[in-house]
Parts: C-alpha cells; structure tokens; sequence
C-alpha cells in the first residue's frame, strides 16, 4: 500500500512525457489533463483514507534505508495538502479547456501544468529537506514558462519580479540545506527531529532557522517579501493566475510549518515564533490596504491572497492544537475560495471586456447566478457565517485569545472588515452600479462567442468549488477532526519519526 505515495508524483509526470511526444495534439493534451488531475483526485482521497484508519504512509525510494535514501512521508498533513492540490488541479484543467487558447496549448500549457503539479506533489511528500528544494525548483520552473507563456510585455515584467526574487530565495534556501547538513550530517527531517536537540552551537542553529523563515517566506509571501506577488499574478492567463493564487504560496506555508514543527520544536527555534508573531500582523494589514486601494480585479484579489497567508503565519506563530488545525483549515478553504474567486474574474472579463472595476458594471441584471457564484467565495473569504472562512478565522482567531495574543487577534478582526469591504466594493463596481460603457451589447462579448462546451467548463468549476465552500461550512465537524489531527501529529512527531527510521522520538 506504501507504493501508492509515488503515483501523486508519477501520474503527473508520465502524462506529461506523452503530451511532449504528441505536441500538435490539443484533444489529447486537454483530454490527458483532465483525466490525470481526476485520478490525482481519487489516489489522493485513498491516501487520506488510510492515513485516517491510523498509519502513515511511507515509502524509502530504491530499497535505501533512511535518513540514507530518498523518503517519501504521507501524513495528514501532506493528504490533505494533496487532497487540494488535486482537486484544484481538475477545476483548473477544466476551466483551461474554456479559456486557453491554441498557441498557448501548441507551446506545451498542459505538459507545464502537469509539471507543476508533480513538484507540488513532491513538495508534500518528501521526507528530506533537500529534495524540498528539489521539487521547490521543479514547481517553480514550470511556474517561470506559465507566466510568461504568450510574451505580452506585461507578463515578461511580471515574470522578472517573481523570478528574481525566487532565484534569489532558492540560494538562500540551498545554503541553508548545506549549513544544516554540515552541522547534523542529515537532511532527512525525520533523523533531523531527533539529532537537531542534540546539537551544540545553538546561535548557529538559530541562524539556520532564519535563513529558512526567509526562504520560506519568499514562498509564502509574508511581509516584507511579499512585493513579487501583486506584480505578477494578475499578468498571466486567468487559468495560470488561478492555479498560482490558490497553491504556490500555500507551498511555502505549508514548508514553514512542517519545518518548524516537525523538524524545529519552538525550543530549537523560539526567536523564530515570536517574529512570525509580528510579521503575520504586518502581512494581514499590508496585503488589505493593498487590496482596498486597487481597482484591477485580479490586482485586487492577490493582494488579498497576502492578506490571507498572514491569518495562516499567525496561527503557525502561536502553534497550539488548534492553532495548527485552524491554520491547516484555513489554507484549505483559502485554496478554494481564493481559485474561485479568479476564475469568477475571467468569466467577468469574459463578458465584459476588462477586469478594471471602473470600466464595468450591470451584471447582477442579466447574470444573477454569476452574482451568487461571485458572492460564495467572496463572503467566505470574509469569514461570513456560515461558510468555511468563518470557521477558519474563528479557530484562530479562538487560539489568538487563548494565547493572549490580544493585539494580532485585534488586527485580525479589523483586516476581517477590510476584506469584507473589498469584496463588496466588487460586488457595487462589477454587479449592481449600472454599465458605463451601455452601448456594448452583453451578446457581443468574448464570453457569448464562446461554444457551449467551453461555456460549460467556465462555469462548472466555479460551481464545483463554491459547493467545496459551501459543504466546508456547513459540515464543519468532520473537516475540523482531519485538521485537529493532523496538529495532533505535528506537536508530537513521535509516529512520523518512527514511521520513517522505525525509532521515536
């Protein structure tokens, strides 16, 4: 059963060798993405499944024992990181069926996609941190060629910031790997949770754990490393935009808090939470003043993707029980509800020409359930009751008064009401104000030339995750038990440890 861990990895890869040996072949490169990302969903699900009757999955490649081979670790965390990662990957490979054109999908789209979504994959599967940086660097170089596929000047600016910073985040991620391993004689996080209290030169230890906050936080987008993302995510093809605001910066967060749970305890690195304390205020503000100040709606909605990863940071700072299962519920109803909510902006675009706010208007008219679809995610992302974002801002904003962290949960409710302010200053500019440009007929637009078909994969993703919002919120119980216990094996590595090297903690 323990074999299944690598089929996250090599379905995505094996589709993509075919898709390069067949490069003119649209129909089977749409139809290969959609059927791979739809079995990434069901491994995914059986993965979680038997992670939950009790065991993790682990895997040592090539027969070699760790911390010596490579290992690849399935916890509930990495499940349910999967489990997303899967299912906006077939929403994307749908809504990129409606919405990417032939040139793009002539210069290898779907191959890149499919890239993408194996080193993500790796990312939550690997048990050593410098096949971390491996797959950081497979994900982040298929992200490179999405941005910039189709060459507008635009996207080429965009692609600069956010491959300059990241080039530069990945050197300090890798000199943090080699300091590491000069001081442990391992990179297996595993074998590193049980060597790492052990060590002597503490100060160097400390210095290690910065390195990597940083390079984590470049990933992440936390303040002040943030500036790369509002200036590239709105450039690309609304699909690219979409799969990038939903899981790139969820990586990072997700690699801070395996490596300052699993791998340093807050003893080992407690300098390192009480700057995430601060820095998870500053991220939440930050990112909603830039979000209230745009006008663009793609702009608008990365500055809140920032925003949101402060909510995240701040529950990995206070790092309780249900801080970490408030933290892991939040990021996947951000993936939900923060891909949606792009892909609601390219079915607007679509019918109306621009994603400027100030150039459009009159939609709730002649498109009601484009609104409610629209106001799913928006009010979730809000944290209205009684969708998935409430119940995520509630167990951390909950943590945040139990560690008496008074002033970040302040914050919090504040930021709270901007984005609630923002996503009704949508709703008034794009829905309910009246068209400012009223001689364009609705029946010309990009959308209405569009054939059924592509019309449908527009719309059925959207629909698709705003049910995820929906059913998260609703049956909050049983999320919240997978989450609870996947903090549960974080603050106690114990099963982790011993089901990679077969010793405890």
């Amino acid at each position: 059963m323990n074999r299944i861990i690598v089929l996250p990895v090599l379905l995505p890869f094996v589709s993509a060798v075919i898709m390069m040996f067949f490069p003119r072949s649209a129909v089977l490169h749409r139809a290969l993405n959609v059927c791979v990302t739809l079995a990434l969903c069901a491994v995914s699900a059986v993965m979680l499944s038997d992670v939950l009757g009790g065991e993790i999955l682990s895997l040592q490649v090539g027969g070699w024992q760790a911390p010596f081979g490579i290992s690849l670790v399935a916890d509930t965390l990495s499940c349910v990181m999967l489990v997303a990662t899967a299912l906006i990957g077939f929403t994307t490979a749908l809504y990129s069926i409606g919405t990417i054109d032939r040139e793009r999908e002539h210069h290898y789209y779907h191959p890149l996609l499919q890239l993408l979504l194996m080193g993500i994959n790796g990312a939550f599967l690997t048990g050593d941190i410098f096949n971390l940086y491996v797959w950081f660097e497979v994900m982040l170089i298929s992200s490179y060629v999405l941005m910039v596929l189709g060459g507008r000047p635009e996207q080429l600016e965009g692609a600069i910031k956010y491959v300059t910073l990241n080039l530069l985040s990945s050197a300090i991620f890798l000199a943090a790997v080699g300091i590491l391993y000069g001081m442990s004689g391992t990179l297996n996080m595993a074998d590193l949770a049980q060597r790492i209290p052990l060590l002597e030169h503490r100060e160097l230890l400390s210095v290690v754990a910065v390195l990597f906050m940083i390079t984590f936080g470049v990933k992440a987008a936390v303040f002040p490393l943030f500036f790369w993302l509002p200036a590239s995510y709105h450039t690309p093809p609304v699909a690219v935009s979409a799969v990038f605001a939903g899981l790139m910066t969820k990586v990072g967060v997700y690699a801070m808090i395996r490596m300052f749970t699993t791998v340093f305890t807050p003893d080992d690195a407690a300098f390192v939470h009480q700057f995430l304390l601060a820095v998870s205020g500053l991220t939440m503000v930050t990112g909603v003043l830039g979000a209230v100040a745009q006008y663009d709606m793609r702009r608008l909605l990365s500055f809140h993707i920032v925003s949101q990863i402060g909510y995240m940071i701040f529950a990995l700072a206070i790092q309780s029980p249900l801080a970490l299962a408030g933290s892991l519920f939040y990021i996947v109803h951000n993936i939900a509800a923060k891909t949606n909510l792009f892909y609601v902006s390219g079915l607007v675009q679509r019918l109306k020409g621009s994603f400027d706010l100030r150039e459009i208007g009159g939609l709730y008219g002649p498109f009601p359930l484009l609104g409610l679809l629209f106001l799913v995610p928006a009010l979730g992302l809000a944290g209205i009751p009684p969708l998935s974002g409430f119940w995520a801002k509630l167990m951390v904003l909950r943590a945040g008064l139990e560690a008496e962290h008074y002033l970040t949960v302040g914050v919090a409710l504040a930021v709270s009401m901007l984005t609630l302010f923002s996503m009704i200053k949508i709703w008034n500019e794009a829905f309910l104000k009246d068209d400012p440009r009223p001689d364009q007929s609705n029946e010309e637009s990009e959308f209405h030339a569009l054939r059924t078909g592509r019309k449908v994969m527009m719309i059925a993703p959207v629909v698709l995750l705003g049910l995820v919002t929906v059913a998260a919120g609703l049956w909050f119980e049983p999320v919240f038990s997978i989450a609870d216990r996947a903090a549960s094996e974080l603050l106690d590595a114990g099963s982790y440890i011993e089901s990679v090297t077969g010793a405890r903690r």
